[in-house]
């Protein structure tokens, strides 16, 4: 394929290649007619401007990428689309990278977008260690945490008050009369599994909830269906379930319905992310929420801070709160 140069559109148009160059980056130098006939011959033509060449000339790829541990994920789907969005506000164009949560896939990730020229990393960490975010730092180039952080990094990040968010869910739950209540986590050492099971654990201090069991089960981010029926099976007398992810509280309701059991009228299930404020189920979740477009705005926006300046930084913990759907009713 070949591509429309600077020089077949000066051919074209009968002007110089300068002054094409000048007119296609709106230099005030052309006049507005002269500029309209360029730029129209230049569309009509087909020309794609090098961004090798920008990059050459400003430093700035305007590109930034964007990181996440499981694009499947419809959380992740919502606020991927949110940061493009922003970012195409900002001329900004997103380059989109999957972990499955491995840390040997992220290192690899962020080395990728590092060798693409990007301007920026947004990320959302695995977290199973901190060398990936070591070696980002190292790299100094800038990048935004979103969803977790590390509390031993001064990194800049946007996150929700996850213990805030265990707790409403909690408590929802001893509202509703449950006396036995399973958590259905993944490892402690993503911040906001930790932080979520703190406030569950705050929650259940109160004197309402003293004859209230919690019981916590921990399974994989990724690839974890068997996990979550050995642990329902395990579990068979707790009414009241929360789960680390909307995702997770599908698959809950899922095996719960394979078995006979009904939500909510036999379990109440509550998630996290609040995925149904965005897409329509056959089950509408009751789940703990905060902001995603919020979240996913912030992100950016940070970023283009830190970008233009890079001794700034900021540290956002958005509000959460429960949203009761269907998914959870009063016990006995």
């Amino acid at each position: 394929m070949k591509y429309v140069t600077l020089s077949d559109i000066a051919q074209k148009t009968g002007y110089s290649i300068n002054t094409v160059s000048h007119a296609l980056h709106d230099k005030p130098d052309i006049s507005p007619k002269t500029k309209a006939l360029i730029i129209e011959a230049a569309n009509q033509m087909g020309y794609i401007p090098n961004a090798s060449a920008s990059f050459l000339r400003s430093g700035k790829s305007k590109c930034v990428a964007i990181i996440v541990g499981d694009i499947s994920n419809p959380h992740f789907s919502i606020m991927i689309k949110e940061m493009e969005g922003r970012l195409r506000e900002q001329g900004y164009t997103a380059l989109i990278l999957n972990t499955d949560e491995n840390e040997e896939l992220e290192h690899s990730a962020i080395a990728s977008a590092i060798g693409r020229g990007v301007d920026g990393i947004i990320i959302c960490p695995v977290q199973t260690s901190a060398k990936n975010m070591d070696f980002l730092t190292k790299c100094r180039l800038p990048y935004v945490l979103f969803g977790r952080y590390f509390k031993n990094f001064t990194s800049n990040y946007v996150v929700c008050d996850d213990i805030n968010g265990g707790f409403v869910a909690a408590e929802h739950l001893v509202r509703l009369g449950h006396k036995k209540l399973l958590f259905v986590n993944v490892p402690e050492y993503i911040s906001s599994s930790f932080d979520r099971l703190q406030g569950i654990r705050r929650a259940l201090m109160y004197p309402d909830a003293r004859d209230v069991n919690l019981e916590t089960e921990e399974i994989t981010l990724t690839n974890n269906e068997r996990q979550v029926t050995e642990i329902l099976e395990k579990h068979k007398d707790c009414t009241g379930i929360i789960c680390f992810s909307d995702l997770i509280a599908m698959q809950v309701c899922h095996y719960l319905k394979q078995t006979g059991r009904r939500v909510p009228e036999d379990a109440s299930v509550i998630g996290f992310d609040n995925i149904v404020s965005k897409f329509c189920f056959p089950l509408m979740l009751t789940s703990v929420t905060s902001s995603k477009t919020r979240m996913s705005i912030q992100a950016v926006d940070i970023l283009m801070e830190a970008i233009n300046n890079p001794e700034f930084k900021s540290q956002v913990v958005l509000p959460t709160r429960l949203v009761e759907h269907e998914s959870t009713m009063r016990t006995g």
